[in-house]
């Protein structure tokens, strides 16, 4: 099963991954870890919460004014 992953750094350091799918989210120090991390949290959430559709997230961006 592919899902998705989103890393962000996390302001103490390290990164916060998050899977859009089940909303797992969870930590590590290095992308790798944290990828690893999200991939065990995720698979322990699915044995619990199946998924019951196969829809994909979408990733995209927007913009915001910048205010003075």
């Amino acid at each position: 099963m592919e899902l998705s992953a989103v890393l962000t750094p996390a302001p103490e350091g390290g990164y916060v991954a998050f899977n859009p799918e089940t909303g797992t989210t969870i930590q590590g120090e290095t992308v790798e870890e944290a990828l690893a991390n999200l991939v065990e949290a995720t698979e322990l959430y699915l044995e619990e919460f199946p998924l019951t559709t196969s829809a994909r997230s979408l990733l995209t961006t927007f913009h915001i004014t910048e205010h003075a």
